[in-house]
């Protein structure tokens, strides 16, 4: 059975519309970017109700700056008037907040669809979407009101500096692969991911505006939407490398491939392309079926392309640059000059040396300071010889326990113990992030591992703990633990366990190599008594401070962990 987009639920007889022409003095760049978008050939197999020609050519509403929706949202700013419909940024003076409003008719041939898209995808309330707030039909008009946000950038702006680094497109395909997996397993699809709908937010995350609204507002539908959100992916993700449109139009601000060119891969048209990114691109983008000479399948929905990104080997973020520090200067008050301004080009005098000592005085002072030099040097040699003798005869302990560890030599201080292998415990419940663990050993601070979000805590109520079992690869001496968390506050409760597998399925009667409860710090050192020998380790939280939303966590009681690792 064909697939179809939920962008239009329930709404056959009018979702379907052909966009209409608007007039020439209402033309924005939104209507533009349309034309791009349709020029381009994005491969998607939109399909338009014919009928909808004929049908007459609706005006967006007159409305104006300063103009109030529900006594609440004042319109500030139209930046869309395109199709019978406009787009503005207005302002919430309920909640004192900017935020975005799409208005049209009621008795628009898509108003309909446009209410019926919007309750959809406010459903998902997935916060790696822009968020619809409200949907309304009210005297005559039909608006929809969603997120504004002013910290974020488009794609669009983010391509025209040039194409991104290896790591960031990356970061791109994957969030925005798994993001459109989520959206489709709900029944919605997008068909207008283009570069001004995706958003970048200040801490790096990627954020998709207008999940089946902008498609409802403009009448677009598909047959195959999970294919077109796909290949739509996949030119954003070719965008990305090589900083042309991947078709041969030019279209958002991009110049496209050279005419009869055919579809080239992105590391054919740019040197130093990430070779496995560019062999993404085009299984997401050229997705309708293998061939012979292709050894990898076609990517043909967001959950294959999610999937094949995960496969793909970790491509870690460019090393920090840091500037030289400037070359040292002495200052004038070093010189002795503070206060006293220098003349450039002037010689300075340099004092003459004071004359030596002359005389039966002078030389009286000097036989008197090298003899008390004399005597100073004596008496320091005669205190630290009876020190020494003293320390060997009392038998220091310090000493003594230093000459018992190191017996023959050996080095005796601690170790460090390398982790092959990880995976996430969970005792009862959903798993947190099983696919993040290995970000807790690799090295990179800035990679992390999070719990979900929690309503109770500090102390885990629903939950007896969550944690991380560690393959240290075979039977070690484990006496501590250094752990890294993303998360200070009050407070962090961590132990660690001695397992005898990589999937112990609880920590009740696993031997307890220590407990250690952090407050504010995000920096916590676990010590056991005594060394404990063993290959598995379970690091075990069971109770969680109280942190901000961040990225796609809300706010709640939650623990990141940066990095893990174990001495012995």
């Amino acid at each position: 059975m064909a697939e179809r987009s939920t962008a239009a639920v329930d709404v056959a007889a009018g979702g379907g519309d052909e966009p209409l022409t608007t007039q020439a003095d209402q033309t924005t760049a939104d209507e533009a970017e349309q034309r791009e978008h349709t020029a381009a050939g994005e491969g998607t197999q939109h399909t338009q109700n014919a009928d909808a020609v004929t049908q007459p050519q609706v005006r967006a509403p007159e409305l104006h700056s300063g103009h109030k929706l529900a006594r609440r949202y004042r319109l500030e700013e139209c930046v869309t008037r395109l199709d019978g419909f406009s787009s503005w940024r207005a302002v919430d003076e309920k909640l004192r907040r900017a935020v975005g409003v799409h208005l049209l008719p009621a008795d628009h041939p898509r108003a309909r669809s446009v209410l019926s898209a919007a309750r959809s995808s406010a459903l998902l309330g997935d916060p790696r979407f822009v968020q619809v707030l409200d949907a309304v039909e009210e005297n005559d008009l039909v608006y929809v009101v969603h997120e504004w946000l002013p910290d974020a950038t488009e794609l669009t702006s983010l391509l025209a500096a040039g194409p991104l680094e290896p790591h960031d497109a990356y970061q791109l395909v994957s969030q925005l692969s798994q993001a459109m997996a989520a959206a489709h397993r709900e029944g919605l699809a997008h068909l207008r991911l283009t570069p001004s709908a995706v958003l970048r937010s200040s801490t790096g995350q990627y954020r998709i505006r207008g999940l089946a609204v902008n498609a409802a507002l403009r009448g677009i539908k598909s047959d195959t939407p999970q294919r077109d959100d796909t290949e739509a992916i996949g030119a954003l993700l070719y965008a990305s490398l090589t900083q042309r449109w991947p078709y041969e139009v030019d279209a958002y601000g991009l110049s496209g491939l050279p005419k009869d060119a055919g579809r080239i891969a992105p590391d054919q048209v740019r040197a130093g392309v990430h070779r496995g990114l560019s062999e993404l691109a085009m299984r997401a983008l050229v997705n309708d079926g293998a061939t012979a000479s292709r050894l990898e399948q076609p990517c043909t929905t967001p959950e294959e392309l999610a999937k094949a990104v995960a496969e793909l080997p970790r491509i870690k973020p460019p090393e920090p640059t840091f500037t030289a520090a400037p070359e040292y200067q002495r200052t004038t008050y070093q010189q002795g000059t503070y206060g006293r301004a220098q003349q450039l080009g002037a010689t300075q005098p340099v004092p003459a040396p004071p004359q030596p000592l002359e005389g039966r005085t002078g030389k009286a002072l000097k036989w008197g300071v090298s003899a008390l030099l004399i005597a100073a040097l004596g008496l320091g040699s005669w205190q630290l010889a009876d020190a020494l003798m003293e320390r060997g005869g009392s038998g220091d302990p310090g000493t003594s326990q230093q000459s018992e560890e190191n017996g023959d030599g050996k080095q005796t201080a601690p170790k460090p113990l390398s982790i092959k292998d990880a995976e996430e415990l969970v005792v009862s419940g959903s798993a947190q992030a099983p696919g993040e663990v290995g970000k807790t050993y690799d090295g990179d601070t800035s990679s992390y591992w999070r719990t979900k979000s929690f309503l109770d805590g500090p102390e885990m109520k629903i939950k007896p703990g969550v944690g991380i079992v560690y393959d240290l690869g075979s039977e070690q001496n484990v006496s501590a633990a250094s752990i890294k968390l993303r998360f200070g506050g009050d407070h962090t409760a961590v132990s660690l366990y001695a397992a005898d597998s990589l999937s112990p399925g609880s920590v009740e009667g696993l031997k307890q190599i220590g407990t250690k409860t952090q407050t504010q710090s995000t920096s916590a050192k676990v010590e056991a008594k005594e060394p404990v020998k063993t290959r598995y380790v379970v690091l075990w939280l069971t109770a969680l401070p109280h942190a901000e939303r961040d990225g796609y966590s809300n706010a709640g009681y939650k623990q990141g962990i940066t990095d893990v690792k174990f001495s012995g």
